[in-house]
């Protein structure tokens, strides 16, 4: 109890923090290093406004994360292993529980979902305050040593901080695409243009919230890759390149039965369909992981 409120208090503070941060960031280009330029934006811009885009764009990141294993676990259909009743449990238990002694944080609590598709996750506020999960799927699917490779890589996540960071990057640009859009609607509306404010703020929601996914999406993608390294150092390359084959013909085979581009899109673990549509991938291309992981072999 003691550690889950340390954890959330770590929270509040950075989350406090960085408002700060942002606010002594704001005085001094406004007061000295645009006026530099000939830019004075003093007056222009209401710090009210700043504070009231911080507090939601950082607020609602935070909560998200600080509830993120009770919300992971409303969404799925999961049972919590605590005592392993077969092998394929054990193995999931026993290699999350020597990560965790190896990396010398508190063990993340263990799930498995009911899922067809080979997948796992974990989320959690903090290293010690974190679970894994994996699907049926994956077990079916997946032979000993992957899924150790899978686990592997998982618990990279959660050694690198990866909620946490995403959190923090997802909180900046969420106060950004508030900011941007109130400061626009206060425009208009102290212009007598209020119904022309209202829509100018949803199209900015809109547009700058797609733009702001597409540089979330891409630290995420970063994100893959270092877990992937992080599972190549614990158990070596070569179980986690024959795990991401394996999803890869699990991919394959179900976009043929079920003829969609894109059989396992609502998960992500197949990574970025071609073009431009991957800058909305939180995955990279299988093929992209698996190169990776061979450079390091």
């Amino acid at each position: 109890m003691l550690k889950n409120l340390k954890g959330i208090g770590l929270l509040l503070i950075a989350n406090f923090l960085i408002m700060i941060t942002l606010g002594v960031v704001y005085v001094v280009l406004a007061n000295f290093v645009l006026p530099a330029f000939g830019i004075d934006i003093r007056g222009s811009v209401d710090a009210t406004i700043l504070l009231y885009a911080g507090v939601l764009g950082f607020g609602g990141a935070f909560i998200s994360l600080a509830f993120s294993k009770q919300f992971a676990r409303a969404m799925l259909d999961c049972s919590q292993i605590t005592e392993p009743r077969t092998r394929a449990e054990e193995v999931v238990f026993q290699t999350v529980r020597e990560l965790a002694q190896r990396l010398h944080v508190k063990m993340p609590e263990v799930w498995v979902y009911d899922a067809p598709d080979p997948n796992a996750f974990a989320t959690g506020p903090t290293k010690n305050n974190a679970m894994v999960a994996v699907s049926t799927g994956l077990l079916e699917n997946l032979n000993e040593e992957e899924i150790r490779s899978v686990l592997a890589h998982e618990m990279g996540h959660v050694w690198n901080g990866d909620m946490f960071t995403t959190t923090v990057l997802a909180g900046l640009l969420n106060t950004f695409v508030y900011f941007i859009s109130m400061w626009v609607e206060r425009f208009f509306r102290e212009r007598d243009q209020a119904i022309l404010g209202i829509v100018a703020f949803y199209v900015l929601q809109i547009v700058l919230g797609i733009l702001a996914m597409i540089v979330i999406n891409w630290h995420s993608r970063r994100r893959e890759f270092e877990a992937d390294r992080f599972s190549g150092k614990a158990y070596g390359p070569a179980p986690m390149i024959s795990a991401l084959q394996s999803i890869q013909r699990y991919v394959e085979a179900a976009q043929m039965e079920y003829a969609t581009h894109d059989a396992l899109a609502t998960m992500k673990i197949s990574g970025g369909t071609g073009g431009w549509m991957n800058l909305f991938a939180t995955h990279p291309p299988i093929e992209e992981r698996i190169a990776a992981l061979r450079r390091m072999a």
